[in-house]
């Protein structure tokens, strides 16, 4: 697939110099500080050097004056909690740092998670029901209830006090909870409004411990669920978000949670986890409990006291993500020939059904979908009688506005830009890919149907070395507005033949004419690229470290190759 080259805006050279002169550090580096809005040399101590001071107060947050006196009632009068969470990764961190937080406090604090397959997503009435049932005094949400109007007014008229704890976008109305903490609340002052929905709950509770006297190393000791939330949630990894999983990881890596080191040994991961070995690793074992069975494995795995407690759950997550991935590469390699045979190749949408999909997958596989096909992709199976899909955009393209174009065929639809979900009848399924690819046909700019890969600078192969990857490291965790930074080198030429790796993936070893740095570079799924390679080419690559028998070397993780 052909992929636009873009070089993010480079500093000016006076920028780069005067930072240089403060921080003695090389050019290049000092280029990449720029970028992320670090321009002397305080603003780069708070960078490499975070500390946890720098947090905001979190009563600066709209409710959580209300909410922490609420909570503290609770306690006080030994009323019956229930911690309420998604299934995906965020929540169920999120109900884990609540729960082990509080049960050292109260003997009554109680959880409940959803099941994808029959409540969905959200607070359900299901949910609120079993509270009801169980003499539920107060009611906390996290991750989800900013949206849930009618079943937080069902809670209401059964006299539960709720607190919502969430961070996606209001709607017009808001619940009739007690206290409502979102810094997207437009009314809201709080000075970060990009915190995962665990954060939100690290918030409640860093703001409880203030009002309560609590010592802050309680609340620090469940700082890797707050990471794990960060990495698998995928939102931006700065300001606040930046600081909770710098030190969350670190605890992760050093003395993590039972549940993440038993998990962490039955995966065969080796320390220390990068937030990309959390986004590939943990987060999807933790996401396959939900998926494919209920996401009360993953809570149970989280909230064990010792590890060994939490082995039975780190096999059974095992063992769900496994099945979880077959299914992915069954139904992926399905799907990629229905594209072929349907003859939508040729369409600016592609749309796909069939009935025996494994709902909890087909959302991943609308993704692997679009790493063939550039294009909206929306991969649908049957449910309870009518068909339920998800959606997956592009760069750029609002998924939920096409969506909206076509809701006239059907029964709901929510999400955002980039990810949606839909439920329809079957009888509707031909008008609706009708409706979509018109849809979508209409909105999509042409520049949106080439995928973008960011370039933060050009450098020479000659730059490489382990003082520039050393520094290089200190930028993490990365994530979403803190990237991994990628490079350009041009006109690189092949030390020795390029090899294919299992059929598939290319290995080149590579320099610059006139230099004597060698690199080993690696291009999972580039085998093709193999013939092509007799004349000097560009290539755009992140920079890794390779531990081969007792030798560490860099490597060059190839994005892509211009012939």
């Amino acid at each position: 697939m052909i992929k636009e080259w873009i070089l993010k805006p480079q500093p000016e050279a006076d920028q780069i110099k005067r930072l240089q002169n403060q921080l003695h550090l090389h050019e290049a580096l000092c280029a990449l500080l720029i970028q992320r809005d670090i321009k002397n040399i305080e603003e780069a101590k708070a960078f490499f050097r975070p500390e946890l001071t720098s947090l905001h107060d979190p009563f600066l947050m709209k409710g959580m004056d209300i909410a922490v006196e609420r909570l503290t009632q609770a306690i006080v009068n030994e009323e019956k909690i229930l911690i309420y969470g998604d299934y995906d990764v965020d929540g169920t961190t999120s109900v884990a740092l609540v729960y082990n937080f509080l049960m050292e406090l109260s003997p009554n604090v109680f959880t409940y998670i959803p099941d994808r397959y029959t409540e969905g997503y959200g607070v359900s009435r299901k949910g609120i029901q079993w509270a009801i049932d169980h003499n539920v005094n107060l009611l906390i949400t996290l991750d989800c209830g900013i949206r849930a109007v009618e079943n937080i007014q069902f809670a209401t008229n059964h006299n539960i006090n709720v607190i919502i704890c969430d961070h996606h976008l209001p709607g017009d109305v808001l619940p009739s909870a007690i206290a409502i903490l979102d810094p997207k609340q437009s009314d809201c002052t709080y000075p970060y409004d990009e915190l995962s929905g665990c954060g939100i709950g690290y918030k409640l509770l860093e703001a409880f411990s203030i009002q309560n006297g609590i010592d802050h190393n309680k609340l620090l000791n469940l700082l890797d669920l707050v990471a794990v939330s960060i990495a698998s949630d995928i939102v931006p990894v700065t300001g606040e978000n930046r600081l909770l999983a710098w030190f969350g990881m670190k605890k992760l890596n050093n003395s993590p949670l039972p549940g993440f080191a038993a998990l962490i040994e039955k995966a065969g991961m080796r320390t220390p986890l990068s937030i990309s070995d959390v986004v590939f690793g943990i987060g999807p074992r933790i996401n396959a409990a939900g998926r494919i069975g209920h996401a009360k494995t993953a809570l149970d795995l989280l909230t064990q006291p010792t590890k060994e407690d939490a082995y039975v759950f780190a096999e059974k997550l095992n063992l769900e993500n496994q099945e979880r991935r077959n299914y992915d590469e069954s139904i992926t390699t399905t799907a990629l020939e229905m594209i072929k045979e349907d003859g939508q190749v040729e369409k600016n949408s592609t749309v796909l059904y069939k009935k025996d999909w494994h709902k909890g997958v087909i959302g991943i596989v609308a993704s692997r979908c679009i790493e063939h096909y550039y294009k909206p992709t929306i991969i649908m199976t049957e449910s309870n009688g009518q068909i339920t899909g998800s959606a997956r955009s592009v760069n750029g393209f609002d998924i939920y506005q096409a969506l909206d174009k076509c809701r006239g065929h059907l029964i709901q639809f929510g999400g955002h830009k980039y990810a949606a979900g839909l439920t329809m009848t079957p009888e509707k399924l031909n008008d609706f890919k009708i409706a979509f690819e018109h849809s979508v046909s209409e909105l999509i700019e042409e520049k949106q149907k080439t995928p973008i890969l960011d370039i933060d600078l050009e450098i020479d192969l000659e730059d490489i070395d382990f003082k520039l990857f050393s520094v290089l490291k200190q930028m993490g965790p990365f994530g979403p507005k803190n990237m991994q930074p990628t490079f350009c080198s041009r006109n690189v030429i092949l030390k020795k033949e390029a090899r294919v790796l299992k059929e598939k993936h290319l290995k080149l070893f590579v320099s610059q004419a006139g230099t004597t740095n060698n690199f080993d570079a690696i291009g999972f799924g580039m085998g093709h690229f193999h013939n092509q390679l007799d004349t000097p080419f560009d290539i755009v690559y992140t920079l890794e470290e390779n531990h081969y028998m007792g030798q560490t070397t860099l490597q060059l993780m190839l994005k892509d190759i211009r012939v």
